[in-house]
């Protein structure tokens, strides 16, 4: 059975479409299309996650994280048309904002209620370990490299360099996905404060083949209503950002929150529930989407799109990069953690929220 608010939001936001397409917005319109297009956000992940529990593993993280990617890949590229020489860099300061959200936001928030349940979190870490490290991998081959290479100028790849670069990050996550699934599934089911893996519980029914096509045509309406409002909006949204005086990069941190922000509700739900592994997942998942599969589909993009692709962060990005790196290594080794790991990465979030804002 379908929710009325994941049925009646998708039809609004595609007849909003139909009705301000094309035209110019103005204030109390622009408000009303925003709305829509976050209501479409949350809709079509959840009509993906419907999908994805009727299709099983390890297709239904494809079809989740493909979903996802769309939104966001859309929201990148819409913005990009429309930004000129200020929105070369919006690619990466989206992915970039997406990888400190979920591993600084998502899993801090996680760990701080896991640790406030019951003293503090247990999850496996040979599990999140793998994940945390595929993120780091693909993170710096994506944002680090691009600084340093030499066959172009900038911080930027060449379109061979940057072919390689997408190929290896999405062969990355669809390896991670192949062992999250099928090869060592028990790495990412929760356990117990003694180690054991809790098998059987919290596995709904999956939902009939008629609600399942019935979640596959509304995903797809909210998808082209998301695509749609974005392009309308997006003007506005810039001149918001410039109007308040705000870096650029603010835009990509706003299109990091609004994609994440079903992810991270049922994340932090997970975690009150004492899934902590589950919630883990869904961070370093979503972390691990963002860049392996995001970079592969701007890098195709890109065939179209006018001007450089700068995707090299700077020496202040780098710095926070690597202590999310380090201080998360140290929470994933020990398999626990309490509210000092927890308020650790959140602090993390906070300094980089700031600079984003005041770099």
């Amino acid at each position: 059975m379908i929710s009325r608010w994941t049925l009646y939001i998708p039809l609004a936001a595609l007849a909003a479409l139909i009705a301000t397409f094309g035209r110019d917005l103005n204030t109390p319109v622009v408000i009303v299309v925003s709305l829509l297009l976050a209501g479409a956000v949350l809709a079509a992940v959840h009509h993906a996650e419907v999908v994805a529990h009727r299709v099983g593993e390890p297709y239904g993280s494809l079809i989740l994280a493909v979903a996802v990617t769309v939104i966001e890949v859309a929201l990148i590229v819409t913005l990009m048309v429309s930004g000129g020489e200020k929105a070369q860099s919006l690619a990466r300061d989206t992915v970039f904002a997406a990888v400190m959200i979920t591993c600084n936001g998502i899993l801090g928030i996680s760990l701080l209620v896991g640790a406030l349940r019951r003293r503090y979190a247990v999850f496996n870490p040979e599990g999140t370990g793998g994940a945390f490290a595929t993120v780091t991998a693909i993170a710096t081959l994506s944002l680090v490299l691009p600084t340093f290479t030499k066959s172009s100028q900038g911080p930027q790849f060449t379109p061979a360099q940057l072919a390689f670069a997408a190929v290896v990050s999405l062969g990355l996550y669809l390896l991670f996905v192949a062992v999250q699934t099928k090869r060592h599934t028990y790495y990412f089911m929760p356990i117990t404060t003694d180690g054991e893996v809790i098998e059987g519980e919290d596995h709904l029914e999956p939902p009939s083949s008629r609600t399942a096509l019935q979640s596959l045509g509304l995903l797809l309406v909210a998808l082209v209503a998301v695509v749609g409002l974005a392009k309308g909006v997006s003007p506005t949204i810039e001149s918001a950002v410039a109007g308040a005086g705000l870096p650029q990069a603010v835009v990509g941190v706003v299109i990091a929150m609004l994609v994440l922000l079903p992810e991270t509700i049922a994340a932090v739900r997970a975690a009150a529930r004492d899934r902590m592994q589950t919630s883990l997942n869904l961070a370093l998942g979503s972390a691990m989407a963002s860049i392996g599969l995001t970079i592969p589909a701007i890098a195709v993009a890109m065939i179209w799109l006018e001007g450089p692709l700068l995707l090299g962060l700077g020496g202040t990005e780098m710095v926070l990069l690597a202590l999310t790196v380090a201080v998360g290594t140290l929470t994933v080794v020990p398999g626990r953690a309490n509210i000092l790991q927890g308020g650790l990465h959140l602090s993390l979030l906070a300094v980089f929220l700031f600079l984003a804002g005041s770099p």
